[in-house]
Parts: C-alpha cells; sequence; structure tokens
C-alpha cells in the first residue's frame, strides 16, 4: 500500500520500571532511551523536533528539557501538560503536528518517582530532585480552558469530598443501584474483576503488585472508602515511566526504521467537556465515551468489542465497569493488557502511556492486530480513546475533538450550596476511621431538581450503610449535613 509521507506512525515505545532510586526525569529519560532502542537506533533521539511531558507529582518547570539534556535531544522543543488535559490528549496532539507537516519526530513521555519519595519519607529524609534555573520555563504549556472548576464543584471541595476513591465509590453505588444489585453482590462483581486483572498482572514483568490476590484478600484489606478497599485503588506509590516516539512515515523511512516497527494509528479521540460528578443527572453513566466509542467503531466498521487486544483505564473498579457498558464490552471480559492500576501500579497522569506501550508490543507480536486504549481525565470527566493497528486500512486516522456531542449527551443539573429542606439520596459513599465506618457522604436530589451534598458522621448510620442500600432514601439537609 502507498502511503503518504505524512501519514503518522508510532514507532517507538519504551517503559522504565522496578528501579530504585532515581528520580523521575531519569526514569523518563531511561525510558525515552528505551523507547529509541525499541524503533532501532538513537538517531531518533537527536531528530526529535518537540518532547510533550503531562503534570505529575514532581514540581520540574520544564521537565521535558530535562529529558532532553539527557538523551541528546538538543533541537526539541518542550511542551508541559497542566493537570486536566488528557493524556490522550498529547499523543493526538503529536499526530496532528505529524500530519500537518509541523514535526517529523516527537515523543511523549511521563513518569513518576512516588515510591522512591515515600521510602525517603520513612527514613525520616527528603528525595531531592533536580533543580532548574529560575525563571525556567517550558517552550509550550497547556492548560485547562476552565481551570479547576472543570472538574470539581466547590461543594465537593468544601466537603472535602474531592478526594478521588470518594468520588468512584459514589459513581460504583450508583451502578450498583441502578441494575439493581444488592451491596453483597456487587462486591462480589467487583472482586471477581480485580481478581482477573490481577492474575494479568501476574505475568507481566513490569508490574509493580504482581502478587497474586483473592477476594477474601481484597476484602481484608484497609477501608477506603465503601464499597472500595486498598487494592480497589489505583496505586500511585510506584517508580514507573514510559515513552512515546511518533514520526511520519516520510522521516520514518529517511531516519531506516524498519516497517515491522510501526503501528499505525486509526482513531485518537478525546473530548474537552467536562462537568463535575455532582452536576450529572445519571451518576452511573458516562456518555462522553459512549459517543468515542460510537465514533470509533463508525471509523473501523465494527464495534470495539471485536478488536483483538484492549487496555481500558482502570484507575478503580468502577471506571472499567462503567466503560464496559458505554462501549459494549462483554461484562464477563478483562480488558487489560497490563493488569490494570491496582497491580501493574498508576503512575500519576501518564499510566496510558503504559498501556500504549504494552499494546503496542502486543500488536506487533501478534499481528496483523488492531487494538484500543481508552483514557480517563478527571472523575470520568473528560475521555480518550486510541485504535491503533499493526497495519494502514488506507484511510487517515480519525481525529477529533468530540467536546460538543459530549455535552449534547450529558444530562446536567444544579448544585446548591447551603440548601435545607428535604431530598432523596442518588448515591453515597462511607469512609472509614481505621476499621469502623464513620461518615456517610451522600449526593441527594431536592424536590426541585437541583442536587445537593452532605455528609452525617452518625457512626450507626455509617454501619448500616455498608450492608444496607441507603440510595433512595429521604433526607432532611440541613446545609452540608443530614439526617435520616
Amino acid at each position: 500500500m502507498a502511503l503518504d509521507p505524512l501519514t503518522p506512525v508510532l514507532v517507538g515505545v519504551g517503559v522504565a520500571a522496578n528501579l530504585e532510586g532515581l528520580e523521575a526525569v531519569e526514569l523518563m529519560a531511561l525510558a525515552l532511551e528505551a523507547a529509541a532502542a525499541d524503533a532501532g537506533g538513537r538517531g531518533l533521539l537527536a531528530a526529535l523536533d518537540d518532547i510533550a511531558v503531562p503534570q505529575g507529582t514532581w514540581i520540574y518547570p520544564d521537565p521535558a528539557r530535562l529529558v532532553a539534556d539527557r538523551v541528546g535531544a538538543a533541537r526539541a522543543r518542550t511542551t508541559l501538560a497542566g493537570i486536566g488535559i488528557a493524556q490522550q490528549t498529547l499523543v493526538n496532539r503529536a499526530l496532528d503536528s505529524l500530519a500537518s507537516g509541523e514535526a517529523e519526530v516527537v515523543a511523549v513521555v511521563g513518569g513518576e518517582a512516588k515510591r522512591r519519595a515515600l521510602a525517603a519519607e520513612r527514613a525520616g529524609t527528603v528525595a531531592t530532585d533536580t533543580v532548574q534555573a529560575e525563571g525556567t520555563h517550558p517552550d509550550t504549556a497547556l492548560h485547562l480552558p476552565g481551570g479547576p472548576a472543570d472538574l470539581l464543584d466547590p461543594a465537593e471541595i468544601a466537603l472535602g469530598a474531592y478526594v478521588p476513591v470518594q468520588q468512584y465509590a459514589m459513581i460504583e453505588n450508583a451502578l450498583r443501584h441502578a441494575e439493581g444489585r444488592t451491596p453483597a453482590e456487587a462486591a462480589g462483581d467487583i472482586d471477581d474483576l480485580w481478581v482477573r486483572f490481577n492474575a494479568v498482572a501476574g505475568a507481566n514483568p513490569d508490574a509493580a503488585f504482581p502478587a497474586q490476590v483473592t477476594t477474601e484478600g481484597l476484602q481484608a484489606a484497609r477501608p477506603l472508602a465503601f464499597p472500595y478497599r486498598r487494592w480497589h485503588s489505583t496505586q500511585w506509590g510506584v517508580d514507573q515511566a514510559a515513552a512515546l516516539i511518533c514520526c511520519s512515515v516520510g522521516a520514518a523511512r529517511r531516519l531506516g526504521v524498519a516497517p515491522d516497527r510501526w503501528v499505525f494509528p486509526l482513531a485518537g479521540l478525546d473530548s474537552s467537556f467536562a462537568a463535575p460528578l455532582s452536576h450529572r443527572r445519571l451518576l452511573h453513566r458516562w456518555p462522553a465515551m459512549a459517543v468515542l466509542g460510537r465514533a470509533a467503531a463508525d471509523r473501523l466498521g465494527r464495534p470495539l468489542a471485536d478488536l483483538d487486544l484492549l487496555e481500558v483505564y482502570s484507575c478503580f473498579p468502577a471506571a472499567v465497569r462503567v466503560q464496559q457498558r458505554e462501549l459494549a464490552l462483554p461484562l464477563d471480559g478483562t480488558p487489560t493488557l497490563t493488569g490494570g492500576m491496582a497491580f501493574a501500579g498508576g503512575p500519576f497522569n501518564n499510566f496510558v502511556f503504559q498501556a500504549t506501550a504494552a499494546l503496542v508490543g502486543a500488536l506487533r507480536a501478534r499481528g496483523p492486530a488492531t487494538g484500543a486504549v481508552t483514557t480517563v481525565s478527571g472523575i470520568l470527566t473528560k475521555p480518550g480513546l486510541a485504535v491503533w493497528s499493526s497495519d494502514p486500512d488506507g484511510q487517515p486516522p480519525l481525529r477529533a475533538d468530540l467536546a460538543g456531542p459530549a455535552a449534547a449527551a450529558t444530562d446536567t443539573l444544579e448544585v446548591l450550596v447551603g440548601y435545607r429542606g428535604p431530598a432523596t439520596v442518588a448515591t453515597y459513599t462511607v469512609t472509614s476511621t481505621g476499621p469502623d465506618p464513620t461518615r456517610v457522604l451522600v449526593l441527594a436530589d431536592t424536590p426541585g431538581g437541583a442536587r445537593v451534598m452532605a455528609a452525617s458522621d452518625d457512626p450507626a448510620l455509617a454501619r448500616l450503610a455498608v450492608t444496607e442500600e441507603l440510595i433512595g432514601t429521604a433526607v432532611g439537609v440541613e446545609g452540608q449535613g443530614f439526617t435520616v
């Protein structure tokens, strides 16, 4: 098949994992070196036009420049994407720059050294990182247009309900109620899924926590937010990095990248529309991801369930379970190649690159084959979806920000602050002090059709709410508190 020289291809992937004592930029540089080796040689590094990095928990003002200096990418421009910019958006941006001819070789890199920082803290010291000169800044800085308000409502912040595990737990409980499952039945559904993910991690040499778990082990772990316990959560305390190198077909040929390294993007989709969780009428749904899934299926001419390989973003079980439904995936499936973020490791804001690296390796080994990676940004806020293939299909990749259709598909409502009066619980979660349930957090609907958030510190109610259904219960709201 004759290929346009501007056709973008992914030619190199690399990861840095299970290494001790290295700071985040060192891990990112190693991952980028590995990606160049995967593509066939270091020549790609000197040819890099741009290196893009998503913001992590570190405070480097221009991490891509530190990475560029370490790998010899002297001519590369640098990009830093702020929190709230979906990881897939950086990949899509890279594909756009190649297809337009703006760039010929680009890299997307991310990494964390959180385990290193935690180890230093336990030892009573501080892990030091490379310091950049005062006034250092990236060539390009990408920011969330709406700021934090796109991701969280003031009512959520005021009650301390901005912790991801609490919000995902509320999504999980809303899904359970919508499907008519009891708390015990839903716990079984969740644990069965997570045991299957764990089995995949056991065969992943890069997994941070590959040890086998059982349903009993999951339930014996420390409670976080009902129904979630420790191993239901993404594990940020890891030292991991990943890098992707993409280039145009013309550049790949000129730089001697063998065609058997080329992996072709068929779709790179995202949505910049955002609505905080408390504003969504249907708390167990993610219409924006369904919009992306339908667009990808239309481009491919087949449903995503028919693809050969799949990695669904897996920060919490609700993320996987909601995506399975929105993308019409088998509910008894195991949509992961890595083992998921609880067991493979969930480095803050760059797991999509780990997942894409795993997919690329599987596509090359299995080809001809096609697979997809999904992205979650925020609290099921902004989705991303990429479809990659070992072979071109004769069409340009479908690239789009589907914010308009996503907004049209999402039913939102007003969230009130300071409301006093009756309401009905729409969803909830319970947090604990040690092993004991102590606080109930609810999202509730008022008779006028608005939403409120409130909490109760009644331990008897907290104990009841982890065994009996609270959704649908009438409550009396008094500002930030409520009574049953």
